[in-house]
């Protein structure tokens, strides 16, 4: 079953995504070299709590932190630590989520760490472009694999424009979002159009492409979360939380 909202419920999840769009911007401007992930995480848990809400990670199926902070060849789900510290050249992306009110808020953002690498900015950027395609394939009536389509049209620009390959990773993707947050329907980044349920004004969906400068082979490490790559490639991962309304896509975790 996918949920649909009705405008006071929507606005009730805008009121989430900017609890998280506050905290992703409080650890982006904490990001520098010599800065640990666990403390990124604290800034994290900080805005979310003085906001009222409470981090949608933390606890979920076990998950220990309020953000996934993943560093380099790391894709997704790493796990903040007192251990890592950031150094120049690094790349991290940064998820987060809060649930205020009952409703939840989702969104990935990809931080470069000191001077940022030519190789690794190409990367984010395309990986953004591409979430912002997927966002704009968010209408009323269309389907869902039309979103997915998008994504992979504006990946394959990047590879065109960039002179290079990237791999899209195929396991993990978007997913519909609301008073849960992980809800159907999942949302690949890749795909033809035209398939999947009908796009419907009052559902919310997370688009969040991850791409990598190698191949799309992945690998989960021993704590059970990471995930890597398995050519230990670096990566990047955009996300933002939208609403279909009748007046197209409303980025609920846009600042």
């Amino acid at each position: 079953m996918i949920e649909l909202k009705a405008p006071a419920e929507l606005e009730a999840m805008r009121a989430a995504g900017l609890v998280v769009a506050s905290a992703l911007k409080n650890v982006t401007e904490a990001v520098r070299p010599g800065v640990h992930t666990a403390e990124l995480d604290e800034i994290a848990e900080q805005t979310i709590r003085d906001a009222g809400a409470v981090p949608s990670f933390k606890g979920y199926h076990g998950f220990p932190a309020s953000i996934c902070a993943s560093v380099n060849e790391q894709i997704v789900h790493g796990i903040p630590s007192a251990s890592q510290l950031l150094a120049d050249g690094d790349l991290l992306s940064v998820d987060c989520g809060a649930i205020l009110d009952g409703w939840h808020g989702d969104s990935a953002v990809t931080v470069h760490v000191g001077a940022p690498n030519p190789l690794d900015q190409a990367l984010s950027e395309a990986t953004r472009a591409a979430m912002q395609a997927g966002i704009e394939a968010v209408r009323p009536d269309g389907r869902l694999t039309d979103i997915s389509h998008a994504v992979e049209n504006a990946i394959h620009a990047a590879e065109r424009a960039n002179h290079r390959k990237y791999g899209i990773i195929r396991e993990y993707g978007g997913h519909g979002i609301g008073r849960a947050m992980h809800m159907e329907p999942f949302l690949p980044n890749y795909g033809k159009p035209g398939k999947g349920p009908r796009l419907r004004i009052g559902m919310a969906i997370a688009i969040e492409p991850m791409l990598t400068l190698g191949g799309e082979r992945t690998e989960e490490l021993d704590d059970g979360w990471t995930v890597v790559t398995v050519d230990g490639s670096r990566a990047a991962h955009w996300e933002h939380t939208v609403a279909i309304t009748e007046d197209g896509p409303w980025v609920l975790t846009a600042p």
